[in-house]
């Protein structure tokens, strides 16, 4: 029983039910939005003043196609207002990242595994490679730059 309620009070399983709940209060929202606001809105330069209210009749059955209307522009809206409020802002924040974590590693091309851009030789199959040079952190200073700053000391 303890697993059982450690499992039900677990963070994920508690983010998606609210999730789903808000998801559901979002729903409302637009479909309420679009049936009381867009479509009448729609309907005075379509001379209809609701969607809803659309049908027509095939051997006395009826077939409300104006309430599929009203469906599709409350799923449009949803659909426009979640891409540009939330997977818009999401992917351009995670671009950020990637770019600020820049690999520091490439792959061999001779047996494919992960290697140091900086480095001139695989560790794991030896081969010769030629070092990709890398942008230069003010922190480490380069080989060359320390040989050249040993090599103008004057002799002790």
């Amino acid at each position: 029983m303890e697993g059982f309620k450690k499992f039900l009070l677990q963070g994920n399983l508690v983010q998606l039910a609210v999730a789903v709940v808000i998801g559901a209060v979002f729903s409302n929202l637009i479909t309420a939005f679009t049936e009381g606001f867009i479509t009448p809105l729609l309907g005075i330069f379509g001379g209809v003043p609701e969607f809803g209210e659309l049908y027509f009749e095939i051997n006395d059955s009826r077939f409300m196609y104006g309430q599929f209307v009203d469906a599709v522009i409350s799923f449009l809206l949803t659909a426009a207002i979640l891409y540009f409020f939330v997977v818009l802002p999401i992917s351009k924040l995670l671009e950020k990242i990637v770019k600020a974590e820049e690999a520091t590693t490439r792959e061999c091309p001779y047996c494919y595994s992960e290697i140091d851009k900086k480095a001139s030789r695989c560790a794991n199959c030896t081969s010769e490679v030629t070092p990709e040079i890398l942008p230069e952190s003010p922190e480490e200073p380069d080989e060359k730059s320390a040989a050249k700053e040993t090599s103008e000391l004057p002799p002790s």
